[in-house]
């Protein structure tokens, strides 16, 4: 053996990346550190997975989140210990509500090195612990390979979830023999629905008609689940819904148009006040986002029934094509969303309202719209309704920051379609080092950042929980973005990324259409009140 031969270097670390590629990963997104340099080396001596630097944890997990949207196949992060681990949680809890596939390898303190409470040492395990699904502790470097085989198919189990596994830096960067078998990374294939639960739920919705909705999820929301949808809605006359944010919707000119529950839980209420059944396709009830003075948490009549379907492991694609057929559904549905966008904009107001018009007038086909766009991106959802076919990804889990990370792992996932990513500025100031993974990666992505100078949706809040109103001066320094102002074309300057300001609609009109031209990611911050 030649020192300093690959098969001299063979360590643990190879057995986990070659496990990666033998279960179909194809990506790596990393923010790694010392305990995972033995994983960092490994890549270079495997062909099929990619690396992609991430300057942030929350960035690591939120793009491996977007790809795994796009694919419907999980992306590996590499995370350094539990602090690594903890900066990244917040979207991994986003993934988590997404039901998105994800392999997340958080490397360790070597085994002999734990006893010591070095500064970096943590439970791993208790911090996994929320965000995922599936965790394990690699043992021994001879089990690494299975372990990773298992964490792939526990990433892959239907429907999807974040599947961690703690790496010790010492079973990573020890000697192991090159002949160790990777076992395939079994999966199940998603179950649909008995005959009896079908004919149930058939019989419902023939009972209620218009005062029945399917309330869908999941892949339900694809374009060919959202055919289905719209076969039985066109038989029974049952509404179309989905959730405020579902994990992905596909959207525009020529798909079933669907029904979003609005935020606010009032108007939530009235939404749904007419139904006395909602069917769940991958859902549960729906429910308010916080808690008010004298309001319930359920949104659904009380009298209403809510009729589970399909759960989220089951295929629900698969299940709404047999239900329409017991139905004896037409072939096609009655309703398509047909192309209709407002023409140039008149004087008046720059709001978000308007910029979804003029996203809206110009959004290419098939475009991505990674949305963290808070209040400001309601303008847009409703704007996009009959602009071009396109997919909509939401803020599953609430926990803003999402958008600009998000991009990255859709433009990733789904090469050749154009990403826009809709931003409050003060979510997107949560993750903003995705712009210069953007810049590295030279990813097609417009990045909108509706720069209000506030946290507004507290504006709303703040009266809705019954607080003291006006605010006063210190209630008021804790929401408001000024003093100073955030300035995001020399934050994206900063980034590698080409920025512009907009502070009227004709302005944003000519800077959407220049940064549509380039093939490399751009930024506009639009000024709105």
């Amino acid at each position: 053996m030649t020192p300093g031969s690959d098969a001299e270097r063979y360590c643990g670390a190879d057995l986990a990346v070659r496990a990666l590629e033998t279960g179909g990963v194809r990506l790596c997104f990393g923010n790694p550190g010392t305990s995972e340099m033995a994983f960092v080396s490994a890549l270079d001596r495997c062909d099929a997975l990619r690396a992609v630097l991430c300057l942030d944890e929350g960035v690591t997990t939120a793009a491996a989140d977007g790809y795994a949207r796009m694919t419907g196949l999980p992306a590996a992060t590499l995370l350094h210990l539990g602090p690594g681990l903890a900066n990244g949680s917040t979207n991994l809890h986003n993934a988590r509500r997404a039901r998105s596939p994800l392999v997340n390898i958080v490397g360790d303190h070597a085994t002999t090195h734990v006893p010591c409470d070095a500064p970096l040492q943590s439970d791993i395990e208790a911090l996994a612990g929320w965000s995922s699904g599936w965790v394990r502790r690699v043992a021994a470097v001879e089990t690494i390979s299975a372990d990773v085989a298992a964490a792939v198919a526990a990433a892959r189990q239907p429907p999807g979830q974040v599947a961690t596994l703690i790496l010790p830096g010492d079973f990573s960067w020890s000697p192991a023999p090159a002949d160790i078998p990777i076992p395939a990374a079994e999966t199940l294939a998603a179950a649909v629905p008995d005959e009896a639960v079908l004919a149930q739920v058939a019989e419902l919705l023939r009972r209620h008609g218009r005062r029945a909705a399917l309330h869908l999820g999941g892949s339900a929301l694809h374009e060919a689940g959202l055919w289905q949808a719209g076969r039985i809605a066109a038989a029974t006359g049952a509404r179309l819904i989905h959730d405020t944010f579902t994990a992905r919707v596909d959207r525009g000119a020529g798909r079933v148009p669907v029904q979003r529950i609005p935020y606010f839980a009032e108007e939530a209420t009235a939404f749904l006040a007419d139904l006395a059944c909602l069917v769940g396709v991958g859902t549960r009830p729906p429910v308010s986002f916080f808690a008010y003075p004298g309001r319930p948490s359920e949104m659904a009549p009380t009298d209403a029934l809510f009729e589970v379907f399909t759960d989220p492991a089951q295929d629900g694609t698969a299940a709404l094509a047999a239900l329409a057929d017991s139905l004896g559904a037409p072939a096609a549905p009655a309703v398509l969303a047909d192309y209709n966008v407002a023409g140039e904009e008149q004087e008046g107001g720059f709001d978000h309202f308007a910029i979804g018009r003029i996203l809206a007038r110009h959004l290419p086909e098939q475009a991505i719209i990674a949305d963290d766009g808070v209040t400001a991106g309601f303008g847009s959802y409703q704007a996009f309704a009959t602009t071009v076919p396109h997919t909509h990804l939401f803020l599953t889990g609430g926990a803003i920051g999402i958008g600009l990370p998000l991009a990255v792992g859709a433009a990733l996932g789904a090469p050749g379609r154009r990403v826009v990513s809709l931003n409050g500025d003060g979510s997107a100031m949560y993750n903003l080092q995705a712009l210069w993974t953007q810049a590295r990666e030279q990813l097609p992505i417009v990045n909108i950042v509706f720069a209000n100078r506030a946290y507004r949706i507290l504006d709303i809040e703040a009266e809705r929980i019954g607080a003291r109103l006006p605010l006063g001066p210190k209630a008021r320094s804790l929401i408001d973005l000024t003093s100073p102002a955030l300035d995001w074309v020399k934050i994206a300057g900063g980034m590698g990324v080409a920025a512009s300001c907009a502070e009227d609609a004709a302005a944003f009109e000519a800077q959407l259409v220049d940064a549509l031209a380039q093939s490399t990611p751009t930024l506009i911050e639009a000024v709105i009140p």
